[in-house]
């Protein structure tokens, strides 16, 4: 069976209906594809979708309704459809994030909500991590998240936490560099250093995306191409840590194929170039 450890030379896009029809016309090579868990759980229409995709070109699982920073429990109703649908699209990972989304009598948040870095939290998240490792029978990958806000209660940075969670875990890393960009424009965070503190073998898959941009913050709203200041970023992180699989994620004001195909294709024309002279951090702006 494939691992992302396969796609590591391969750039990747979300799986989209409407894009379905021009992705069977013509067989990409190297192409991989990323489901949103939480659009594919119930439609039998997408189970057909799902089984001829699959039978052309690797598929990972990206989840939004874990909320695994909550103090609830575990929803292992949830779990149990993950299980199904990573069967269904014999799909060869599953990411979720490092965040909270469910609060007090079953609401759910619209956003993916950040958590304080402490020992308390990364106690909590690694009790959730296995519990959902044993339950699944292999390693789950969670994404960091971008950030509005900071916590007074933080007793480390994210990258300290991150380092932490996995080796404390077993769990992967899915880095997403543009919520690194957020962050750092956001709330003064060095997205470069974050990057440099990440050990090669944490981090398993990459992720590139859009914002949209405010008066004095960004919003990490998957609606646009990915900014240059992220590209240089990106290239950075593969320069230390090695090239690993990576995806383009556009959620929002989808563009028409050819153009997200065309996103796609510079990260894969950066994975392909194995030799780069790192940029300096004064080359990263804002956009």
């Amino acid at each position: 069976m494939r691992t992302l450890n396969d796609l590591k030379n391969n750039a990747g896009v979300g799986l989209r209906i409407q894009h379905i029809q021009d992705i069977l016309r013509h067989e990409i090579d190297g192409l991989w594809f990323e489901i949103l868990a939480d659009n594919w759980l119930s439609s039998d229409l997408n189970d057909y979708y799902l089984a001829l995709i699959s039978e052309r070109y690797p598929i990972t699982i990206h989840g939004v309704g874990l909320s695994l920073g909550s103090p609830q429990a575990l929803d292992f109703d949830y779990l149990k459809s993950i299980k199904n649908l990573m069967k269904r699209g014999n799909a060869i990972a599953y990411s979720e994030h490092i965040c909270f989304a469910q609060l007090p009598n079953d609401h759910f948040a619209h956003d993916l909500l950040p958590l304080p870095y402490c020992k308390k939290v990364l106690q909590h998240l690694v009790q959730r991590i296995n519990q959902v490792q044993d339950y699944l029978g292999h390693q789950i990958l969670l994404e960091n998240v971008s950030s509005y806000l900071s916590y007074k209660h933080s007793e480390m940075t994210e990258a300290e936490f991150i380092g932490q969670l996995v080796q404390k875990s077993g769990c992967g890393l899915l880095l997403d560099i543009n919520n690194l960009y957020v962050n750092q424009v956001n709330l003064g965070s060095s997205a470069e250093q974050t990057i440099k503190h990440m050990h090669p073998d944490w981090v398993q898959e990459i992720h590139l995306a859009g914002f949209e941009t405010h008066t004095n913050f960004l919003i990490d709203a998957h609606n646009n191409p990915v900014c240059e200041q992220v590209w240089t970023l990106y290239q950075l992180a593969i320069a230390h840590l090695g090239n690993k699989a990576t995806l383009i994620e556009w959620d929002n004001d989808i563009p028409s194929w050819n153009i997200l195909l065309a996103e796609r294709n510079k990260a894969q024309n950066i994975l392909q170039k194995m030799d780069y002279q790192m940029p300096a951090l004064s080359k990263v702006s804002v956009c």
